[in-house]
């Protein structure tokens, strides 16, 4: 029997989280930008969710938004673990062009890197990163990859050695 977090969660953040999304799997709900380091510290602190799992990313572009609960062009993904319970969650913010979304590299350390990573693939910028800089790719480079409007064929200009 697994835990009612998203209960939990709705109980103390009402309608800054929701709507629940009822998978197969594991706990997963919507939580809005700018509460989603109050969120996670929440699961760390009270749930037991001490185990960060990775940060992801999700372009949306050319995507019919009836399928959605929002209609931002993003969405990152968080994954967490609880080592107590054996438990998971996923919490999903929905972010636009433009918009930044907190960091919570002060709540979770690995999620510095991740939060880099996401940054360089899909170009979403986490305000009060200790670091924000590309991770996989170098400065310069022109894009980010893992956007859905990024060339298939394009072939990005290489650093020079010098």
């Amino acid at each position: 029997m697994s835990r009612p977090v998203f209960q939990r969660v709705k109980e103390r953040f009402g309608g800054d989280v929701g709507p629940e999304v009822k998978t197969k799997d594991f706990t997963t709900f919507y939580a809005k930008r700018e509460r989603i380091a109050d969120v996670l510290k929440f699961l760390r602190e009270e749930l037991a969710f001490d185990l960060f799992v990775y940060i992801t990313a999700v372009d949306y572009l050319g995507w019919k938004a009836t399928r959605l609960p929002h209609d931002k062009r993003f969405e990152v993904v968080y994954h967490l673990y609880s080592l107590q319970f054996k438990d998971r969650v996923r919490v999903k913010v929905a972010v636009d062009e433009g918009e930044k979304v907190p960091s919570v590299a002060h709540i979770f350390k690995g999620a510095n890197w991740h939060e880099r990573e996401v940054y360089d693939m899909f170009g979403i910028v986490f305000s009060g990163h200790p670091n924000l800089e590309r991770i996989l790719l170098w400065e310069g480079f022109g894009g980010h990859p893992l956007r859905k409007d990024y060339g298939l064929r394009r072939w990005p200009d290489l650093p020079s050695n010098e």
